[in-house]
């Protein structure tokens, strides 16, 4: 059986376990206090500008997706940016990042305008599924850091 749960449905842990192969997929990492700010602020349903969703398989927590809404200077409606997106390895292929997008989208679509997010451009297996369920857009990201 499978699920899709807000983030405040799930224990740490759970998401913990997620986030850190997440980091790890990218080869990053971040410190323990911002995984717990980032938990939390994900987690907290009075949070309504950043949010995240669980899917269970069986009652395990397989995947989690987070979300950040934000105002638009082209649109009366928000967007909402896809930030992360992670199936765990051993759940892959079986039509679950589709479904957290899905419901996602589901979600988005009476209060925002629409749902948009990056990708490197070498994830070729995400971006088999991205181009099945979006539009890529051309854009190219430009960032400077600045702390």
């Amino acid at each position: 059986m499978i699920t899709i749960t807000g983030l405040s449905n799930i224990k740490y842990q759970e998401w913990l376990a997620l986030w850190s192969a997440y980091l790890e997929f990218y080869k990053t990492e971040l410190n323990p206090q911002q995984a717990a700010l980032t938990f939390k602020r994900l987690s907290d349903a009075s949070q309504t500008d950043m949010f995240g969703y669980a899917i269970i398989k069986n009652q395990n927590v397989v995947g989690i997706v987070h979300l950040i809404s934000h105002a638009s200077t082209w649109t009366k409606l928000p967007y909402c940016y896809l930030q992360d997106l992670f199936i765990d390895a051993n759940y892959r292929n079986q039509g679950l990042a589709r479904k957290l997008i899905e419901f996602s989208y589901d979600e988005c679509k009476n209060s925002y305008d629409r749902v948009y997010w990056l990708t490197h451009k070498s994830n070729d297996n995400a971006r088999l599924l991205y181009n099945r369920v979006a539009t890529e857009t051309g854009f190219i990201q430009y960032k400077k850091s600045l702390n």
